[in-house]
């Protein structure tokens, strides 16, 4: 599977769990790490958690064993998928670190039709 289609599922994958303001990032012009970033957020602990897990349900089921960082304490979750990497944050979390500002040499990719 190409970067592209991955990023594709898993904003599926972040959006069936209800996340919310989901950015994505093409970073491959400006970044080593990886093609694309994801930024969502829920509204708990638990549902940060919940879209974690689709997230990793999703990748498993491409074969795809992601790097999971943050789980237990819900507030910060990172899902590590190699050619895209999902931060998934509790609302004031993402506020307070406002990660989007680091990805501005990154192109926005606006996803609303």
């Amino acid at each position: 599977m190409n970067s592209e289609a991955l990023l594709e599922k898993m904003v599926e994958a972040c959006d069936d769990k209800r996340a919310e303001d989901i950015m994505t990032f093409d970073v491959k012009e400006t970044s080593t790490v990886t093609d694309y970033y994801i930024i969502c957020h829920g509204n708990s602990g638990r549902q940060v958690q919940t879209i974690a897990d689709e997230i990793k349900d999703q990748a498993k089921d491409l074969d795809i064993d992601p790097v999971v960082e943050g789980y237990q304490e819900g507030k910060w979750i990172l899902c590590d998928l190699n050619h895209v990497i999902v931060h998934v944050f509790h609302g004031p979390e993402r506020e307070y670190y406002n990660l989007e500002r680091l990805f501005k040499n990154g192109e926005h990719i606006d996803r609303r039709q």
